[in-house]
């Protein structure tokens, strides 16, 4: 007989597991000598009242034992001489897909323009340290894609696009804490997930899988309008049932290439900003009216979003106890992203704060058609590269400074390794933009008191929220919608937004694949 019970404890009680278990059996009304398990189901942070709680929800269990279930890559076998099927990227779309069809008895051949993740590191502190970018290994390019060196939160909304269950029980069984199974808004951390990352290549490996690194995708081999396989450094031709392509959100060459191929690709909205950056504790002020919090509460965080006309203005991968680092993709140019470590006990608190652009925005690029978004994003990239030194070193303004439309004559301390420097930032975005973002943060300030103020840096620039482009795929299969055997996957195709939602676009490609392949005439 099992029995669910809720409960609301002051943080260092929620922390005692005994303490709970008592309480819990307490509030089930059971004798505690006829408890024989329990566990906890869900976790999260209440802070709406005067102080804050933890809520918990804990299953108790008498005359059986809770938990026991067989681990998901148990039921794994031996591919190696199975179909085999291309995918192209290493992030999670590409990753998962891979276990899926593992799972599902086909043979995963991965290829990645970047490295493993233990090579990836030299080149982080190549552009962190010297401004030196590798443009196929970087914090979006290699093994784990963005997500890995860029914070590995795991919080999704999309509860309709697949697993969420089954996604966050793999990075458990290849090493991630099981609390991420509980927690209301689960976290690894960029100094965990890259060993998460490497055992999900020895799980592929192992199985019978392969992952090729420094294998940048240049050419499709096709046969009229079916992809049979890919080229890859422009000399090694590889062929295979179908092709997964989960490139992420930044590998405009393959847009590029999809084009030039005939390959239909759509422009969409997307987003610009840039990235906010407070001290910690004041956000812990405003959130838990506490500073310094205490010790069992974790760095807190926010979401805010408001209407700025007819536009969207929005926080967006906020980032805790985290750093600000430099993402760009390719010289020249400037962007920034948020991360946080496992323990999110940096003194800052991050989040980008974007603009949402929709296609009417884009007049004066419609001389670049379908690609008319991805060169306004990296106009924006450039101009904010162009001001600085060569370096990857960002411009940044106070927040007062900003929303008032001046020159900042210094700036707060920031977690930014590279460095900051004063520039007129409302100048540099386009006008309809900071129009919008100026806005938006008077807005904001109004909202969580205290969030608009002088210790608040806004550094340039968050443009690599989303990819401008959707490569379009038939809703039932899967596949694209005029490339036999293409089945655009992920954040790079406009189907996915995070590591949990890619990961499951991942898994439900894999699935659709099999599927395809069991319903193909044999010949």
């Amino acid at each position: 007989m099992r029995k669910v019970v809720e409960l609301k404890l002051k943080p260092a009680l929620a922390a005692d597991l005994e303490e709970v278990r008592r309480r819990a059996i307490r509030q089930s009304g059971w004798p505690e000598s006829t408890v024989t398990d329990w566990q906890l189901l869900r976790r999260s942070i209440d802070a709406r009242g005067s102080q804050v709680v933890i809520r918990l929800r804990v299953e108790l269990a008498r005359d059986e034992q809770l938990g026991g279930e067989a681990r998901i890559i148990d039921g794994f076998r031996d591919v190696s001489e199975r179909p085999e099927i291309i995918i192209i990227g290493a992030g999670p779309a590409g990753y998962f897909a891979a276990l899926e069809l593992i799972e599902l008895g086909l043979r995963p051949i991965i290829f990645d323009r970047g490295k493993d993740v233990r090579s990836r590191r030299r080149d982080l502190r190549a552009i962190q340290q010297f401004g030196e970018v590798n443009p196929h290994s970087n914090y979006c390019f290699g093994e784990g894609g963005a997500g890995t060196y860029s914070d590995g939160k795991l919080y999704t909304r999309s509860h309709k696009r697949g697993n969420i269950a089954k996604a966050l029980q793999l990075l458990v069984e290849h090493g991630a804490k099981s609390d991420i199974l509980i927690d209301a808004h689960p976290h690894i951390g960029s100094n965990k997930l890259p060993q998460v990352v490497a055992n999900i290549r020895e799980t592929i490996l192992h199985y019978g899988g392969q992952i090729h690194f420094d294998a940048l995708v240049t050419d499709f081999v096709m046969d009229g309008n079916q992809i049979k396989g890919v080229i890859v450094n422009n000399s090694e031709e590889h062929l295979g049932e179908s092709v997964v392509l989960a490139t992420g959100h930044s590998a405009r060459d393959i847009f590029y290439l999809l084009h030039r191929r005939g390959i239909r690709i759509e422009a969409k909205p997307f987003a610009l900003g840039v990235r906010v950056e407070h001290p910690q504790h004041l956000i812990d002020r405003i959130q838990y009216r506490q500073s310094p919090r205490e010790e069992h509460l974790p760095a807190s965080s926010y979401r805010l979003a408001c209407q700025v006309g007819d536009r969207g203005v929005f926080s967006f991968c906020m980032c805790p106890g985290g750093l600000v680092v430099p993402a760009s993709t390719a010289p020249g140019e400037l962007v920034v992203n948020g991360m946080s470590m496992s323990r999110r006990d940096s003194a800052y608190a991050n989040s980008g704060t974007v603009v949402a652009v929709e296609l009417e925005d884009l007049h004066a690029f419609e001389a670049h058609g379908i690609f008319a978004g991805l060169e306004f994003q990296r106009s924006v990239e450039q101009s904010m590269f162009q001001r600085g030194d060569g370096s990857q070193r960002a411009p940044a303004a106070r927040m007062t400074d900003f929303v008032a439309g001046r020159l900042s004559q210094d700036l707060p301390n920031t977690s930014y390794i590279p460095g900051v420097y004063t520039a007129p930032m409302h100048q540099l975005l386009p006008p309809n933009i900071f129009q919008r973002l100026r806005r938006g943060m008077e807005t904001f300030g109004k909202k969580m008191r205290g969030y608009f103020t002088e210790e608040a840096n806004v550094i340039g620039t968050e443009s690599r929220t989303s990819s401008p482009i959707r490569i379009p795929r038939q809703k039932d299969t899967l596949m694209h919608e005029d490339a036999t055997g293409l089945f655009p996957c992920g954040e790079g195709a406009g189907y996915a937004g995070g590591i949990i939602s890619a990961a499951m676009d991942g898994q439900n490609v894999a699935r659709a694949i099999a599927l395809y392949l069991s319903n193909r005439p044999r010949t």
